[in-house]
């Protein structure tokens, strides 16, 4: 069974660093790109930052270009975000997705592997 457990949330002081962990189980994890989505209270989900199979191809949205860093270690079949300078508009459930292939996209919608999601809480 082909599952994504992510970890490392919690409740940070704007400005502070978090970093977020997406274990990957089931599959070969080292084909596939993988990406990170956040879903802030009452909106929908939005595209933070995707890696390529390989992690030599990274890209983010704008509001983390600069804070933000995801990176992946095939060997442990994990992919990371670093989360620097975090704002309270940063909040929201972090969820790692799978879109089946060797890249990223930044349609939400055509991720069809979720994880179960890990809470960010930015204090102001």
């Amino acid at each position: 069974q082909v599952q994504l457990v992510e970890s490392g949330g919690g409740l940070v002081q704007a400005g502070g660093s978090l970093r977020l962990s997406c274990a990957a189980s089931g599959r070969v994890f080292s084909s596939y790109g993988m990406a990170w989505i956040r879903q802030a209270p009452g909106k929908e989900r939005e595209f933070v930052a995707g890696i390529t199979w390989s992690g030599g191809s990274t890209h983010y949205a704008e509001s983390v270009k600069g804070r933000f860093t995801i990176s992946r270690d095939n060997a442990e079949n994990t992919v990371y975000l670093q989360m620097n300078s975090l704002k309270p508009e940063d909040m929201g459930v972090y969820y790692c997705a799978d879109a089946g292939t060797g890249w990223y996209t930044e349609n939400v919608s055509q991720y069809y592997l979720w994880g179960q999601g890990t809470q960010v809480t930015v204090s102001s």
